[in-house]
């Protein structure tokens, strides 16, 4: 159960620190003119940014179809990934960006903190000059300006 718990905190884990990578140096380069249309002021319910959902979801999928049929470590993996997702939606699209309105402000310290990252990463509408470019992963200072 141990190595179960490890397998699927990895994928959970590997998950944050790719995204986090390829938010910063990918999207905010290469792929910009996708991405952009999260940063954009002017967006409906679904943004060509959602593309890249497809690219985390389908990896979770592959994982855990090859390791199905012996609940080897992909399936794990691929579970971590598929939680790091779930999480990564009602955070991301729900409590921050409001897409369906289920939650008001957030009251825990993490959370809010969190949802302070995430503004100050929007707050330019370029590729450059953005920061906090993970979700769970919080830079401290965000958690200062809680105490103010």
């Amino acid at each position: 159960m141990i190595v179960i718990l490890l397998w699927v905190m990895l994928g959970f884990v590997a998950t944050e620190v790719f995204s986090w990578w390829l938010h910063k140096y990918i999207m905010h380069g290469v792929l910009w003119n996708i991405h952009k249309t999260h940063h954009s002021k002017t967006k409906g319910f679904f943004e060509l940014n959602d593309v890249f959902t497809v690219l985390f979801g389908g990896t979770a999928i592959v994982l855990i179809i090859l390791g199905s049929e012996t609940l080897d470590y992909r399936f794990w993996l691929g579970t971590g990934i598929s939680l790091y997702g779930c999480l990564y939606f009602v955070l991301h699209d729900v409590l921050i960006h409001k897409r369906l309105k289920w939650f008001g402000r957030p009251k825990l310290r993490y959370l809010s903190a969190i949802t302070k990252a995430h503004r100050a990463h929007h707050k330019t509408n370029t590729k450059e000059d953005a920061e906090s470019f993970g979700l769970f992963l919080v830079p401290k200072r965000f958690f200062n300006e809680e105490e103010k």
